[in-house]
Order: C-alpha cells, then sequence, then structure tokens
C-alpha cells in the first residue's frame, strides 16, 4: 500500500497570535466601553421590565377576537400595500439593473452610474422615505405604496444587475454572429436566461416588503401599522396581540406560499 503524508499543518507565528489576542481585547474593551457609557439603573430597568413583561404578555396572548374584522381589513391593506409597492420596484429596476450591468451597456461609465444610482436609492430606510411621503402626498396608503416602491427598487436592481452579469455570453455572441440584432438577441439569449431568477428574486422581495409595510402605518403611511400605533398609546395589549396574530399567520402564509411559487420557478 502507498504510503500517503497529510500535508504539514501550518506554522502559527507569534505575530498571527499577537493580532488575534491584541483584536480580541479591542472587542472586549469596545463592549465594556458602551455598557459602561450607558447612564442607566439596571436593577429599576429589570425590575420595571418584569413588572410590565407579568401585566402586558398575558393581556397579549389573550387576543381581542372582536377586534378581528378591523385587524383583517387593515392586515389587507398592508398586503395591497407591499404588492403594489413591490410590483412598481420589479418593473422599475430591469431599465436599471441593464444601466448597472457592465456587460451590457458596453461602457463602464454607464454602469458605475447605474450602481451609483441604485446605492443612493438603497440608502434610505423605508420607514424614512414613508415619512417623506406622507408628507408630500398625505397620510394614507399611496405614501406606503411609493416608499416601498423606491425602497426596493434599489435592492432589486442591484440583484437584477448581478444576474444579467452572470449571463452565458456565448449565448449572446452566437446569436449577434448569425446576425442578429439587439431586439432578437435581448428576447431570445438574454431574457430567457435571466427571467426566471428575476421572478424568484421579486417574489422574495414581496416577502420583506410584506413586514416592511407592516409597520410603515405608524408614521401615516396606511396598513395595520396605524392600528399598533394606536393599540400601543391606548395601552390596549388584548388588540395588540389580534394584531400580532393576524401579522404571523399572514406572513407565514405567504412565506410558505412564495418558497413553493420560487422552488418552481428556479
Amino acid at each position: 500500500m502507498a504510503d500517503y503524508q497529510l500535508p504539514p499543518k501550518p506554522k502559527n507565528s507569534g505575530v498571527k497570535m499577537a493580532k488575534r489576542i491584541v483584536i480580541a481585547v479591542l472587542i472586549v474593551l469596545m463592549y465594556v466601553w458602551t455598557f459602561a457609557s450607558i447612564d442607566i439603573d439596571w436593577a429599576r430597568a429589570i425590575e420595571r421590565a418584569m413588572d410590565n413583561f407579568q401585566r402586558v404578555i398575558p393581556e397579549l396572548f389573550s387576543p381581542d377576537w372582536s377586534a378581528a374584522g378591523e385587524v383583517s381589513l387593515a392586515m389587507l391593506e398592508t398586503v395591497f400595500i407591499a404588492f403594489a409597492g413591490s410590483l412598481m420596484a420589479a418593473i422599475l429596476a430591469v431599465p436599471m439593473s441593464f444601466l448597472a450591468a457592465s456587460n451590457m451597456m458596453g461602457g463602464k461609465i454607464f454602469s458605475a452610474t447605474g450602481k451609483w444610482i441604485l446605492s443612493a436609492v438603497r440608502a434610505f430606510p423605508e420607514l424614512i422615505l414613508a415619512i417623506l411621503f406622507v408628507v408630500a402626498v398625505g397620510p394614507n396608503a399611496f405614501a406606503g405604496v411609493m416608499a416601498i416602491a423606491i425602497g426596493s427598487t434599489g435592492m432589486l436592481g442591484k440583484m437584477f444587475s448581478e444576474i444579467i452579469e452572470s449571463i452565458d455570453m456565448e449565448v449572446v455572441r452566437g446569436m449577434e454572429a448569425n446576425g442578429a440584432n439587439k431586439i432578437q438577441v435581448l428576447f431570445y439569449a438574454v431574457m430567457p436566461q435571466i427571467i426566471p431568477e428575476f421572478l424568484s428574486f421579486a417574489i422574495y422581495r414581496f416577502e420583506v416588503d410584506i413586514r416592511a409595510s407592516s409597520i410603515l402605518g405608524i408614521v401615516g403611511a396606511g396598513g395595520i401599522g396605524t392600528m399598533i400605533i394606536f393599540a400601543s398609546n391606548n395601552r390596549n395589549w388584548n388588540e395588540m396581540g389580534m394584531i400580532l396574530l393576524a401579522i404571523i399567520i399572514v406572513v407565514t402564509v405567504i412565506d410558505f406560499t412564495s418558497a413553493r411559487i420560487r422552488r418552481k420557478i428556479v
């Protein structure tokens, strides 16, 4: 039998070990400084938390079923906000992704410009966008739709551009060598490669937007978030329990359904 030998183990030099120790010490000091600089009476905070939990948690687990109808309508509005915003984002993200893809526009300037625009859009959280649109168009569901649409466009555009950059360019070059024009190349060489993943990511983003749209009502952008803020201000924890139950059920059903759809598409 052949005498196999394992490769020698890498030597841990003293410099590497010293770096690891220094990094570990810095991380510990950072956490110690963070908690030490917070002016909190921990004993009082823990006491109040335990008192609130003993009072609030039992009410959360006793949902107010009389509010089921109102909660259902608000949750349905939240789903519509997320769907409309996700659909708009998926449409807007397609041209932006082609602009940002380095293998499509044929120039680094266009690609860099597209990537910069998408990065700038992604810099704003949906909640900040919702506040801006509430100021612009008033406290209604349209503000939530626009916040979801703009916020999701940046993320979907980035994902879509990466999908386009990963396609097999040999198919594109083959069609161009056979005399196909740009439109034919787009519809017969590029689109068949990207549509399944585009749809998969768009559906996944819809799942994310369901969660995001649930809190936009806190700033007046419609949906069940409005009921959350009212129930919280009125200390109506039984109604809050009903709201949380509705969110859990809807999000779970949508996650399960979209996961099955995405498995069939890809």
